[in-house]
């Protein structure tokens, strides 16, 4: 009952043990790394030259696929060589007492369930080329149950923009969706490089799992469905819901002049909010796919459904609500991760969208993604895009077709039946017990950014973990386990492997920088061995050399043939290390944008950080509940990390300047 059909494209459903199918020439997937490929630099932005895309939509005879990629195989590590790192990993979480209990029980765990969980797992590597993807996929996202507002999807700003009036308002939005139509034009035509990390190519696959792609509800474990030949989108406002198609008659992408003509004729027909259907996006898998029932029993809901999932992407035109200017970036990133709250424009949703571009006459712009298909930085490179563009040509847009593409058509509801209402009326209490229990601070760091940490002769990324480390430590008086993520492009189908960004030299650092015994001397020495040691993990992990993903594939094959989890996996250096107080990822965009997303865990806190040349951007939230924690002291401490580690560097005796040759 899941799996609508739609008259104009081919749906092809997703289900946790199948593969996925696209259907249309060319798509490809340049995912950028949240690290860089040397793990000291931010990403860098391939150009993308548009001057031989052609805006007409490709058909599936208009060219030969490309080429294959030559993609590693996802190997199964060595089981020792897994079990000494993670050892090195839990070792700042516990005393000395509980690592010899610890070093006692994972030697109990190599030497009896280990071996034949790993002989398990190694028969599977030789059968998939890839034995994780499809289990992370299942496992990190698809039966994940609390609501994907806040827990699973990001929020990706545009910068910040002034509108003159709405039709300035208008005319700025139709630009990005043809920008956006543009950039899935670059897709199509299979324009995206392949970058290469060493010799080994980067897998692009992820570019063609992004638009037209949407999850579904269903208890237990969801779906994902992909439209990527899907020709329209649609446009939310006041509730309402609207198909509006991209191409002309011909196939070629409208002009910006007349999406915004369409554009301004859903917002001229709607004076009085709709019922809040895409609120129910909001809640609860579980609550969703129970609502999701009882919508579809329908045939106008499952059309309307259908119409909406089967979409490129979806455009909120938000209601306007007034924002302190000090509280501009930090109401920014709220309203992209839940929109505010029912009463505001938490209704103007639909969530499972992979791509939610939202635009508010008060000038907060950006995505809203549902992540499963893909990580972050991709959708920060279409930002970097079509922002590019904008700001390059004043009458960007203006190429596309001046047909109108019909009028937009409304997507209609059939009126809501008791139960429907009931679970409207629980989606409106929990999304707005979730914005009230969701803190955020954003800090713009100004005294320095990449450029002066690089002079240092240390790698940006690192060095920002480095004072998220002391910030914490700062504030609890304990090291906290810290995630961050990394690409596993070089392999087919590559997610991401966990950074443990929480070191032996990270917390000799930080009580160095405490306890004020050391000398800066001393000091500097902990900081560049904690950086040089941060960034030996990042490389293993880039590599597929990590600690998170192999243990998780051991435990998942004692679940499969039905055997009892190992005592490992409830040890203290497991639990300990496990529990990620610091989530944090970098993705990277010369722009004043960023992401932002929710903390992991009830006593943490979510960084997401885009470090320019200049200045460091950081998206910080927690959990208002939390006594511990609090997002506004934490942005304190942590330009306090900025501003000691500085110090300390340039107060370090070191010679830091390049020696010269002669």
């Amino acid at each position: 009952m899941h799996a609508y059909q739609s008259a104009l494209v081919e749906t092809t459903v997703e289900a946790p043990t199948s593969e996925m199918r696209l259907l249309s020439k060319g798509k490809v997937f340049w995912n950028l790394t949240k690290v860089s490929i040397n793990n000291q630099t931010p990403n860098v932005l391939v150009k993308l030259n548009p001057s031989s895309y052609s805006s007409k939509a490709k058909d599936e005879g208009d060219k030969e696929e490309p080429p294959k990629q030559k993609l590693l195989r996802y190997p199964v590590l060595p089981l020792n060589d897994t079990l000494e790192r993670f050892l090195l990993t839990a070792q700042p979480h516990l005393t000395p007492k509980e690592f010899e209990k610890q070093k006692e029980i994972t030697q109990q765990f190599k030497d009896k369930e280990g071996d034949k969980l790993q002989g398990l797992l190694e028969e599977v590597g030789k059968r998939e080329k890839n034995w994780l993807a499809q289990r992370w996929l299942t496992t990190a996202y698809l039966k994940y149950r609390d609501p994907v507002t806040v827990y699973i999807s990001p929020g990706m700003t545009f910068p910040y923009q002034k509108f003159k009036d709405m039709r300035d308002y208008v005319d700025y939005t139709a630009k990005v969706i043809y920008g956006l139509g543009e950039f899935k034009g670059i897709v199509d035509a299979g324009q995206i490089p392949i970058v290469k990390m060493g010799k080994n190519e980067l897998d692009n696959s992820q570019f063609g799992k992004v638009f037209g792609t949407c999850r579904l509800p269903i208890r237990g474990t969801d779906r994902i469905v992909y439209n990527p030949c899907s020709n329209y989108i649609v446009v939310i406002y006041k509730n309402h819901f609207y198909k509006l198609c991209l191409y002309d008659k011909d196939g070629c992408l409208l002009s910006a002049k007349s999406l915004a003509k369409q554009l301004d004729e859903i917002m001229a027909a709607e004076s009085d909010y709709g019922v809040p259907y895409g609120i129910l996006t909001t809640d609860n898998r579980d609550n969703w796919a129970e609502a999701y029932e009882q919508l579809a029993k329908t045939p106008e809901n499952c059309e309307a459904l259908n119409t909406i999932q089967s979409a490129l992407f979806t455009v909120s035109l938000d209601q306007c609500i007034d924002v302190e200017p000090e509280q501009q970036a930090t109401q920014l990133i709220l309203g992209l991760i839940h929109g505010n709250g029912s009463k505001i424009n938490s209704g103007n949703r639909w969530m499972d969208k992979t791509i939610q571009l939202v635009v508010n006459p008060n000038g907060n712009v950006g995505f809203t993604y549902e992540h499963s298909p893909a990580e972050g930085q991709p959708i920060a490179m279409m930002m970097d895009y079509v922002v590019k563009k904008m700001g390059e040509d004043k009458n960007y847009g203006s190429s596309g077709s001046s047909e109108t593409g019909g009028k937009p058509q409304k997507i209609s509801f059939a009126k809501p039946n008791p139960c429907v209402d009931q679970w409207i009326f629980y989606a409106k209490r929990n999304i707005d017990k979730l914005v009230h229990d969701l803190e955020c601070n954003v800090l713009k760091f100004k005294c320095y950014g990449k450029d002066y940490i690089k002079k240092q002769k240390l790698g940006p990324d690192s060095f920002v973990q480095m004072a998220l480390q002391l910030a914490f430590y700062k504030m609890h008086k304990v090291p906290g386990a810290q995630y961050e993520s990394a690409h596993l492009r070089i392999f087919e189908n590559g997610r991401t492997e966990t950074i443990r960004s929480c070191s032996n030299e990270s917390l000799a650092f930080c009580k160095a920088m405490t306890e004020g015994k050391a000398s800066v001397k001393e000091k500097a020495a902990l900081l560049r061995e904690a950086v040089v040691g941060h960034q030996k993990y990042a490389r293993l992990a880039l590599q597929g050399l990590g600690v998170d993903r192999h243990l998780l594939g051991l435990k998942m094959m004692a679940q499969e043939n039905g055997l009892p989890i190992p005592e490992f996996y409830s040890s203290p250096g497991y639990t300990k290390s496990m529990h990620f107080r610091v989530s944090t990822s970098q993705v990277a965009t010369t722009y004043d944008a960023f992401m932002g997303y929710g903390p992991a865990t009830d006593d943490g806190y979510a960084a997401c950080y885009n470090p320019r040349d200049q200045d460091i951007i950081v998206a910080i939230t927690s959990w208002s509940y939390n006594f511990e924690t609090n997002s506004d002291k934490f942005a304190k401490a942590l330009e306090a990390a900025f501003l000691e580690m500085q110090d300390v560097l340039d107060k370090d005796p070191q010679d830091n300047k390049p020696k010269s040759k002669l």
